[in-house]
């Protein structure tokens, strides 16, 4: 089995990524032009059916994409460098709640994870961070609420907190014990630290961004490539989430992910990664699966588990350290996943 080098990671990664995500929508228009033609009825149906849900949660969409975009362009991002300061407990809490509520990929935190894996700072505040950066950020947390509920967005804004505390804790508690020595790969970290990242301005932070050109620029680009991920991945979602709603069984949903089922917070904390595409297409499917009979904690089990376990998030984790500590992330992610599931059907 071959072992994935920087090379690889740096030139392979992002393109594969990159063409990914571009023939998904060209193979979805594709798809529902010839289905248009054999079933028209149908298809205006889910036309129209993905057409006023989107008009429902605009108002969500739309503050999401403002904030992610204010964040980005005022430079807030060089804050999160901040919580890697002081002591191992104050900086995992720290960790865990700006990694929480910043909008953050794997791809973007990768220079700023690889500069402190570099210089040093200890594992358990950078798990923490990792753990809980890929499951929500403002405006997906908007995108919960305005499709899942209020009740749910801080549910699972919560859970990505705890997720980052209960990781880090764990991981302290490993290196302690003498595990987990020498995290990093050999060379990698130290080469990607000396990346720039391409998502953040400048390292100084302007709250008044919008007085500097270069900073409207950034707003307005980071604006506009939020609104055409969302509106792109929720469209197609509420589409399958029409036809969804007539393939799947009450009774079947009921039965393995219901919350009369013992092993339904555990099976959908596994099976959560596997299928999940994307953060935005999740919560659609999500609301389907829940109105189809599957319990709210099961819900929170699958989207906390595939958000941090999704090949985007897992790949710069793999791709910086050791693979006994990639490991502890996976076992981390579904332990956490399956806590929040149950912690959630107890309080919902």
């Amino acid at each position: 089995m071959s072992i994935l080098t920087t090379d690889d990671f740096e030139s392979a990664g992002p393109t594969l990524k990159t063409r990914a995500k571009a023939a998904v929508p060209w193979l979805v228009a594709v798809l529902g032009v010839g289905y248009s033609f054999a079933r028209p009825d149908t298809a205006l149906a889910a036309a129209t059916f993905a057409a006023r849900n989107l008009a429902y949660v605009a108002p969500m969409i739309i503050v999401g994409i403002v904030l992610t975009a204010g964040i980005t362009a005022s430079g807030s991002m060089a804050l999160i460098s901040a919580a890697f300061t002081g002591r191992e407990v104050r900086m995992m809490t720290v960790a865990s709640l700006i990694g929480a509520l910043t909008p953050v990929c794997g791809m973007t935190v990768l220079p700023l994870v690889a500069g402190l894996l570099a210089g040093g700072v200890p594992l358990a505040p950078i798990m923490a961070f990792w753990l809980s950066s890929p499951v929500t950020d403002p405006g997906m947390l908007a995108i919960t609420a305005g499709t899942l509920g209020v009740t749910f967005a801080i549910g699972k804004t919560a859970a990505a907190f705890g997720a980052g505390l209960f990781g880090g804790l764990s991981v302290l508690v490993l290196t302690r014990r003498g595990g987990l020595k020498n995290p990093a790969r050999a060379g990698v970290a130290q080469k990607l630290s000396a990346t720039a990242c391409e998502a953040c301005v400048s390292e100084s932070l302007c709250w008044t961004f919008w007085r500097e050109p270069e900073r409207r620029v950034a707003f307005a680009k980071t604006a506009l490539t939020s609104a055409r991920l969302m509106v792109i991945w929720l469209s197609g979602a509420f589409v399958a989430e029409y036809f969804l709603q007539d393939l799947l069984s009450a009774d079947v949903l009921s039965a393995y992910l219901g919350d009369g089922n013992a092993f339904a917070v555990p099976l959908a904390a596994l099976v959560g990664a596997p299928i999940y595409l994307d953060g935005y297409a999740a919560l659609p499917l999500v609301r389907a699966l829940m109105d189809g009979g599957m319990g709210s904690g099961p819900a929170m089990a699958f989207l906390i588990a595939g958000g941090i376990i999704s090949a985007w998030a897992a790949l710069p984790v793999l791709a910086l350290v050791r693979t006994p500590v990639f490991l502890v992330y996976v076992v981390l992610a579904v332990i956490s996943a399956m806590l929040a599931g149950w912690s959630f059907a107890l309080v919902a």
